[in-house]
């Protein structure tokens, strides 16, 4: 068995977590890296200087597909969990499926609870391990047009701080990473690229995985990526939550790109 530290790196196909993986790798940690669709390319990108990785392709939005990335560690420490699998949702709540909201709450809550709760029950027990969440400057935002993403992403960034607050004693980190509008394909899957934010320049994926991952290593609580996000962010703390939603309404509307054009 590899002596290696082991990393688990989630949503890694792409965007953040692929680059999160590459930092990973680079510092010498073996890679269990997972995504709900093929990962052959993007694994075969990590192996270097004798870096194991394994590409797990499994749905993290269900208890099945947790145990099946979980079972892939074969009982080894693990020293580092990135979870960013995650995913959007664009349009008003009313016109979206029901499977489609419900798939974002599974994916974006449950599934990384899932996760969580028994890596961490692993790492307290050895009294050492770093886990690093990505969560969202949308979690600050009433989310018109994203509203279950958004609200999903309040959630993850209130947990991550309570169990952070929890564990302060146990000799485990946790880290939540809070990015803005960012250039991956998060606009694209959640069918955001006619709305003004989706259109919009957004930040390089590298940059804001480097930002995660140096915040996680020196234990930080939370990290956001960028000066206009953290603007965002203060300002989120003293606008009226009816204000930021409308706010939110002019970057996110379905056609508000095209109106700005």
């Amino acid at each position: 068995m590899s002596q290696r530290k082991l990393a688990i790196v989630t949503g890694a196909s792409s965007g953040i977590g692929r680059e999160i993986a590459m930092l990973a790798a680079s510092e010498g940690y073996d890679l269990i890296v997972a995504a709900d669709e093929p990962l052959v390319d993007a694994a075969a990108g990590l192996r270097r200087d004798g870096v194991d990785v394994q590409a797990v392709e499994t749905d993290l939005s269900t208890p099945a597909g947790v145990e099946w990335l979980l079972a892939a560690a074969e009982g080894r420490d693990i020293d580092v969990l990135v979870a960013n699998a995650g995913h959007g949702l664009g349009h008003g709540f009313l016109d979206q499926d029901v499977a489609a909201w419900r798939h974002v709450i599974d994916t974006n809550i449950t599934g990384t609870l899932l996760l969580l709760q028994p890596v961490l029950k692993q790492m307290v027990a050895r009294g050492e391990g770093r886990v690093l969440i990505t969560g969202s400057i949308a979690g600050h935002l009433a989310g018109s047009f994203q509203a279950v993403y958004n609200g999903t992403k309040a959630f993850v960034d209130s947990f991550a701080a309570a169990i952070g607050n929890e564990l302060k004693d146990s000799g485990v980190t946790i880290t939540c990473l809070k990015p803005g509008a960012t250039d991956t394909r998060f606009f694209a899957r959640a069918d955001m690229l006619d709305t003004k934010v989706g259109q919009a320049k957004k930040d390089d994926p590298a940059a804001v995985a480097v930002t995660g991952w140096e915040a996680m290593k020196d234990g930080e609580h939370a990290v956001v990526h960028g000066l206009k996000n953290k603007a965002q962010v203060l300002a989120s703390g003293i606008l009226s939550e009816a204000t930021t939603a409308e706010m939110h309404r002019k970057q996110a509307e379905p056609g508000s790109g095209k109106a700005s054009e």
